[in-house]
């Protein structure tokens, strides 16, 4: 298990800045921080002395900018060292970093910038520029200054370059040291607007007293080398990044690799060999879909070897999942196959290291989860929410079950209502929501319980296990609900369907609109001896009759009411830059059923 490094004090009364002084003290020659340089083939390296370095001469910066204790500053950069830097500095001096996504709208980031009553915003360049320039003629918004980072983009407004020289002249130790003194454990240390699937997002206010408790308890479920490196990638503005980016690195003094484009990703980890990895489930179907890819290429024979590995691996993931020692004959055979098959495969994507990987966000489709079993790989997954400072519940090696999302963490408790939505209850979920005037809109009951918005069941072992959202629950004409996420996991379980989406409210029945994998199509097309692009693909007999069997085979395992009557196979992937899906990549159901209104429609027209 992670060993939890010296706490320079209890942990209730710790700050962010007092562990940030604790790593420049006792690991201050530890790389802390490293991101991309120049041509993108190397990497620019920050140790745990450097990074407080510079967070106090960006501390000074922000202050001579105007920035006060307790205010909110808006950010929209990628994942890159002046957000991450921008952001202790910021904590340091008392402010509240509120990271911004940077696929929001204007409409989003207006309202965002009305309701936090920032004046001060921190944006990457031109791009940023053109949604946020409107904001300071007014919009009903106390926004004052912008700072940008790219130079060449600034059209007159404050540099980042600039703001860290001004902090390099005006720096004096003293001041730095006793303004972070000043921070309380209570002090919030974030604001993390909710993305949401509909409406406007909502404030959630986090204390530093609440990320060091959600720190402890995962460090008691996380088994971890120390100072074990971790590749950013996710969005700063989602908690996910927030807890693993940020917080957790500066808790457990690990490495931090910035990888400003998502879809570097699995680059990264071909060269990083990482021991941890965390992907929501949308980046372990895609990484999924790749290798499936790629062993579709293979020669039969090659193939046949592997699927034999693999299925001794999934035996012995059986065997631990059931809390049993596996007989030592398939001990044996296991850790010959992974030494000798699975090992170099997993090697040349990056994963080989691995000691721990995770998934959270939304429900994982079991048959992702049993395909990485095949490798030895054991996804744990878990389940949290933004109001819950990230996790409330995980999987750990020493009880795990495949396809629930674990047990909950100490000093939380959950509780199932009796329409089946989750309850939580602990020291890490929030008061409530943040208000327009900087109070709390209260969100708990009497009791101190939550209502998550989320469906799901407690087994007899007290693991969790996910049904769906109560608000996209499906009510069909008849009075009876569907799961749609229950439905989709289902359909995508044959691989070229890389999405889905589910829809049958106030009808007798359901339809579906299935996207064809882009990664997958192509590799089993060729198998087939099919040329051409993606459309074309998609068009021919084989491949039309390939989705029908999978619709069928889906039909097979659901009960009546969950079945899929007509289809509608599409080629275009959806995700957040075209707004099918949120930052965190889940659905969002209303801006697909919108797009696509016709062709759901026309589904329903042919009776």
């Amino acid at each position: 298990m992670t060993k939890i490094l010296r706490l320079p004090a209890d942990p209730a009364e710790l700050t962010l800045p007092a562990l940030l002084l604790r790593n420049a003290e006792d690991h201050g020659d530890l790389p802390a921080l490293s991101w991309r340089i120049g041509d993108g083939t190397g990497w620019t390296t920050l140790t745990w002395s450097e990074v407080r370095r510079k967070t106090a001469v960006l501390a000074a910066g922000y202050a001579a900018l105007g920035v006060e204790r307790g205010e909110h500053v808006l950010l929209m950069m990628g994942n890159r060292p002046e957000h991450w830097l921008t952001d202790l500095a910021l904590t340091h001096l008392g402010a509240v970093p509120v990271t911004v996504y940077g696929t929001a709208a204007p409409e989003q980031i207006a309202h965002i910038a009305r309701h936090s009553r920032a004046r001060f915003a921190v944006v990457e360049g031109g791009r940023e520029l053109e949604r946020w320039e409107p904001l300071l003629a007014g919009g009903g918004t106390q926004l004052e200054k912008l700072v940008v980072v790219e130079a060449a983009d600034a059209g007159g407004h404050r540099t980042y370059g600039s703001l860290h020289a001004t902090g390099a002249r005006l720096h004096r130790a003293d001041a730095f040291e006793k303004g972070w003194r000043e921070t309380r454990p209570e002090d919030a240390l974030t604001v993390v607007y909710t993305s949401g699937t509909t409406g406007d997002p909502k404030g959630v206010p986090i204390t530093h007293r609440k990320v060091v408790a959600n720190a402890l308890s995962l460090d008691r479920v996380v088994e971890l080398p120390e100072h074990v490196e971790h590749i950013c990638y996710l969005p700063f503005a989602h908690i996910a990044e927030r807890m693993l980016g940020i917080y957790l690195p500066v808790f457990r003094a690990s490495h931090v690799h910035l990888c400003a484009d998502p879809a570097a990703v699995a680059a990264t980890a071909r060269e990083l060999h990482p021991a941890q990895f965390f992907g929501v489930p949308r980046v372990w179907e895609k990484l999924a879909a790749a290798v499936r890819a790629a062993l579709a290429v293979l020669p039969e024979e090659q193939r046949a070897v592997i699927e034999a590995a693999g299925e001794t691996a999934r035996e012995h993931v059986a065997y631990r999942e059931r809390g049993e020692e596996p007989p030592a004959a398939l001990d044996t055979a296991y850790r010959q196959v992974k030494g000798e098959i699975l090992d170099p495969l997993l090697a040349m994507a990056g994963f080989d290291r691995l000691a721990w990987t995770a998934s959270a966000s939304a429900p994982m489709p079991l048959d992702v989860v049993r395909f990485w079993a095949g490798f030895g790989i054991v996804i744990m997954d878990a389940w949290g929410l933004t109001e819950t400072v990230g996790v409330c519940t995980a999987n750990s090696p020493s009880a795990f079950r495949l396809g629930s999302v674990g047990r909950p963490i100490d000093g939380l408790e959950i509780r199932i209502a009796e329409d089946g939505e989750i309850l939580v209850r602990g020291e890490t979920v929030f008061a409530g929501y943040l208000r327009a005037d900087g109070s709390v809109d209260g969100a708990l009951d009497a009791e101190g319980w939550f209502a998550t918005g989320d469906i799901g069941r407690v087994d007899d072992d007290g693991f969790l296990w996910l049904t769906d959202r109560k608000k996209e629950m499906i009510v069909t004409s008849t009075g009876k609900n569907v799961s749609p996420a229950l439905v989709e996991n289902t359909l995508k379980e044959h691989p070229l369907i890389g999405q889905a989406l589910v829809h049958g409210d106030g009808h007798s029945y359901l339809v579906a609109l299935l996207v064809l994998d882009a990664e997958m199509a192509p590799a089993w097309a060729a198998g087939q001896g099919i040329q051409g692009e993606l459309r074309a693909t998609a068009e021919h007999p084989a491949v039309r009759e390939e989705i029908a069997r999978a619709v069928e085979a889906a039909n097979a395992r659901l009960n009546r009411t969950e079945q899929i009557k007509r289809y509608r196979l599409l080629t275009e992937e959806w995700g957040p830059e075209t707004g099918e899906l949120t930052p965190s990549l889940k659905l969002r159901r209303r801006v697909i059923r919108d797009k696509y209104a016709q062709e759901i429609e026309a589904l329903y027209d042919q009776d």
